[in-house]
Order: C-alpha cells, then sequence, then structure tokens
C-alpha cells in the first residue's frame, strides 16, 4: 500500500482505487515491538509466567489490542505518504474477513504493552521504503521499472 500510494503521489494521480468496502477491522503490530515482547516474555520470572499461563495451554499471543478499519488504515498511509488525491472504493471486489483481532490479555498481565503507534510505525516503514526503493530497483531481477 506504501508504495501504490508513493507512485500515485510522484506521478500527481487524481485516485487510488482500494479493494472492498474498508469496513473489515484489522490489528497490526510493529515488528521492534514483536521484539520486545518476545524478550519480555524470556526473562519473566518462572512463579510469574506459570502464575498467568496455563501448562497446558502454554501460548501468549502478542497484539497491540487495537483494531483499524481498512479504510482508516488506507487513509493514513495515504497521509504518512503525502497523497492528496481521492481513495476510491472498489466495493465489486472482497473485503476478506471482518475482523482479525488476537487475545493478548496474557501478556497484558505479565506487564507488556506495545509502544509503537501505528502511525509512527507507517511513517518508520515509509522512510525506510524511500531509503531503499533504489537498492530494491537493483536486485529486481527481470521487472522493467
Amino acid at each position: 500500500m506504501i508504495q501504490r500510494f508513493h507512485k500515485a503521489k510522484i506521478n500527481h494521480s487524481e485516485v487510488v482505487t482500494a479493494w472492498g468496502t474498508g469496513r473489515p477491522l484489522r490489528e497490526f503490530m510493529h515488528v521492534d515491538d514483536l521484539a520486545k515482547a518476545c524478550i519480555h516474555i524470556m526473562n519473566i520470572d518462572e512463579k510469574i509466567f506459570t502464575k498467568h499461563v496455563s501448562k497446558t495451554v502454554s501460548h501468549i499471543n502478542i497484539g497491540t489490542g487495537e483494531e483499524i478499519s481498512i479504510r482508516e488504515l488506507t487513509e493514513l498511509v495515504a497521509k504518512v505518504v503525502g497523497f492528496n488525491g481521492r481513495i476510491s472504493w472498489d466495493s465489486s471486489k472482497p473485503d476478506g474477513t471482518p475482523r482479525k483481532i488476537m487475545d493478548s490479555s496474557k501478556l497484558v498481565n505479565l506487564g507488556w504493552n506495545a509502544s509503537i503507534t501505528l502511525a509512527d510505525g507507517l511513517e518508520n516503514a515509509y522512510e525506510w521504503f524511500l531509503n531503499n526503493k533504489i537498492k530494491q530497483k537493483k536486485f529486481a531481477v527481470g521487472k522493467k521499472h
């Protein structure tokens, strides 16, 4: 989505078409928060861990617990990239699963919460994209740029 809006911005496109209605909800997490959560879990005292996590169901979901609609996400990506055109929704295309969110209550009870907002994560991802898109072109074999 970042690349799509970036291309639309530099090509001065008036509209970007997105699939579906934009109503489904999704949860996103920055990879740095995921890594911090894993380290947090690995460093928890065993007594505290077993108090919150059953031996028979020992997995722990890692998530932010925050949802955003695809429509809001699309608008946020457009804003981060600086695309000022219009977003058109093609409702003839599928929406996908209406909702995808993790139950991260075990992790929260173990004292961890995500610290990187979606907006900050998208800004970070766009900055990475801008700094690496030239390098990516060098490695794209057989693709016309």
